[in-house]
């Protein structure tokens, strides 16, 4: 019986960061044929207040029709949007939806904080075997998701609301992160974690999102490798580079040559999470896995 190839276009529509995965898949696996990422932003100025401010609206519609360009270039059969954090508190969300069905001609699903956590699972999953167990960690705008999982499956999934852009613009957008917003930030997390790590400790820590891919480059002084692989960071220059990033004036982190544009900004709040969460979960072991949402949709 001949194989089936379908070409599928997956983008994950991010609080920050808006993705486009092309893949062909073919007796239930995959192949990468492109992917790419703009900077949408589509949570600013909007995210705490339960909408998608209207320039955010526009930034969005643009980077959905050039990735609709780029999927009818690479004769892509069907394209499937997930809206994850922003969207989920957005309630002008669904006008995002609708203009991008009808005037680009394919679905955006919004879906729950659950539903992304099993998608980053599913992505992760198919490059780490997790007979050594471990936390997935997915650093979002609008939310992070922890997934502790082992060679049986899922132990534990959930979706806090904690994302960098949420914390940021909650705290007035600070520059810098002295002492005491540090120490506010760990109260918010409590908070929103509610528990959460308190019987959780994992020696693994598996980061599955670009903030973790910055530190590479901070660390290495090279671009992240296009690789399908794991990639293991070292703990002590990992530990010297958030300690950096969090006293580091915003003047400091433009000037960094790895520091994407995007993440000058914020990447102390991202800093201050990966810390936050190694020593919540006793972490010896931080690896980097480039699978994520996109690649776990692509074979839904």
């Amino acid at each position: 019986m001949a194989s089936r190839l379908m070409k599928k276009a997956i983008i994950d529509l991010g609080t920050n960061t808006f993705n486009l995965l092309i893949g062909t898949i073919e007796d239930g696996k995959f192949s990468i044929d492109y992917a790419t990422k703009e900077p949408v932003l589509l949570g600013m100025n909007g995210i705490n207040d339960g909408i998608i401010a209207p320039d955010a609206m526009v930034r969005a519609i643009e980077a959905l029709s050039k990735f609709k360009l780029i999927c009818d270039q690479q004769k892509v059969q069907t394209i499937t949007g997930f809206g994850t954090s922003a969207m989920r508190s957005a309630k002008n969300a669904r006008d995002l939806i609708k203009v991008t069905q009808k005037s680009l001609g394919f679905p955006i699903y919004v879906i729950s904080g659950q539903e992304e956590a099993t998608l980053i699972y599913r992505g992760v999953s198919l490059l780490h075997d997790f007979k050594q167990p471990g936390v997935i960690m997915d650093i979002g705008g609008g939310s992070n998701e922890y997934i502790h999982a082992n060679e049986s499956g899922v132990i534990a999934a959930k979706s806090f609301d904690i994302g960098v852009s949420r914390i940021f613009q909650l705290l007035g957008s600070p520059e810098e992160l002295p002492n005491d917003i540090q120490e506010k930030i760990g109260q918010i997390f409590e908070t929103e974690t509610n528990g959460f790590f308190d019987n959780l400790n994992s020696s693994l820590l598996i980061g599955a999102s670009g903030s973790f891919e910055t530190f590479y480059e901070m660390i290495f002084s090279m671009p992240f490798p296009k690789e399908d692989r794991t990639f293991p960071l070292p703990m002590a220059a990992l530990y010297e580079q958030i300690d950096w990033v969090l006293k580091s004036t915003l003047e400091e982190r433009i000037a960094h040559p790895w520091i994407t544009p995007i993440r000058k900004k914020m990447l102390p709040i991202a800093a201050y999470s990966i810390r936050w969460t190694m020593e919540k979960l006793q972490t010896k072991e931080v690896t980097i896995c480039p699978y994520s949402l996109k690649e776990g949709a692509l074979l839904s």
